[in-house]
């Protein structure tokens, strides 16, 4: 039987998950997390969560590291910046915004390095699971409680120096490391964030109501409420503004800058009208990574008709001329959710260009 590989010091954690451009590292007690299962259960009776499933579906595990694993001690989180070095400039025609951390596929490199970290302490006898975009732990409670960072006013973790353009990640792992303390409050009176939401949807600091976050209505199935439709102007995943117009995300990100794989396009800007003409296949390949309802690919055609409506003004020529088409032939789809996207959009092309 081989015998077990001494226990990695926490100094040996954190070069491992340098390597990998984890550039954070902490570690959280592995308690239930109280507050945060004391605040899933409350949005989710008042209805915050708008359906949303990932740690709302089942609060009690996902708040509950000895669900994940028996015996567990600690929890390693760790951040990895998603901002890019480069900045895609925008195409012509009828172009829709990506959300920043949807560009690249930023969490494979995150999952190698804690797949790296795992594997190290599991040498050790230890036992550990890794989680990253997972429903199994609410991983910006562990970075707080870690001190990696503290809780922004626009509900995100807020890297003291960084900001907030951080992918998270954690171990569970019955091998015990010395926890960090969660940090103080770093926003003071600053509340440029609920002030520049475009719906409304930071209702107090740290609560978000996902009836109204852009981010959320572009995931979730079902008609796009009409009444935040021009709200969406050109986003058709994701939202960054909270982010945007943060002081230390703007000001202190730019230090931590990544590289996008050469290999792999950024995908900063999706034209809408080629969307629109995609097949469904051909939809899954391009942008399958993207959590999609039912993985069905009307939901991006639905947000694609509100983009197009909202850029219609800008379009000219042959770009305005195909947009018409598109929009008179899906207003006869027989998809009754399409046709009235279509509708809608039709409407706000006529109103612009007469």
């Amino acid at each position: 039987m081989r015998r077990p590989d001494p226990l990695p010091t926490w100094e040996e954690i954190v070069a491992l998950g340098a390597e990998h451009g984890l550039t954070h590292m902490g570690v959280a007690p592995a308690d239930v997390l109280q507050r945060a299962r004391t605040a899933l259960h409350e949005r989710k009776a008042a209805g915050l969560h708008a359906g949303m499933g990932f740690t709302y579906r089942n609060p009690d595990r996902s708040t509950d590291p000895e669900r994940a694993v028996a015996g567990a001690r600690s929890i390693i989180v760790a951040a990895r910046p998603y901002r890019s070095t480069d900045e895609p400039d925008r195409p012509e025609g009828a172009q829709a915004r990506v959300g920043r951390y949807a560009w690249v596929d930023h969490y494979a490199p995150l999952r190698d390095g804690l797949r790296a970290i795992t594997q190290r302490i599991r040498h050790a006898g230890q036992r550990a699971v890794l989680f990253a975009d997972d429903n199994s732990i609410v991983d910006r409670e562990v970075a707080h409680l870690a001190g990696i960072g503290w809780f922004g006013k626009n509900a995100n973790i807020l890297v003291p120096g960084a900001g907030s353009y951080f992918v998270l990640g954690c171990v569970v792992t019955t091998a015990e490391y010395p926890v960090g303390a969660p940090l103080d409050d770093g926003c003071g009176s600053c509340r440029r964030c609920l002030d520049g939401c475009p719906t409304g949807a930071i209702i107090a600091p740290g609560v978000v109501d996902a009836r109204r976050c852009l981010a959320w209505l572009v995931q979730q199935p079902g008609t796009f409420p009409v009444e935040y439709r021009e709200s969406l102007g050109d986003r058709l995943y994701g939202c960054d503004d909270c982010q945007e117009v943060c002081p230390p995300t703007v000001r202190l990100g730019e230090r931590h800058r990544v590289p996008l794989d050469g290999d792999h396009p950024p995908q900063a800007w999706v034209d809408v009208l080629d969307m629109l003409d995609a097949t469904d296949d051909e939809l899954i390949v391009r942008y399958g990574r993207w959590y999609l309802a039912d993985r069905d690919p009307r939901w991006w055609r639905r947000n694609a008709l509100v983009v197009l409506g909202n850029v219609a003004a800008d379009l000219r020529g042959a770009h305005l001329e195909r947009a018409r088409l598109t929009l008179e032939r899906y207003r006869a789809d027989p998809d009754a959710i399409l046709a009235e996207h279509a509708d809608w959009s039709a409407r706000r092309l006529a109103s612009v260009t007469a």
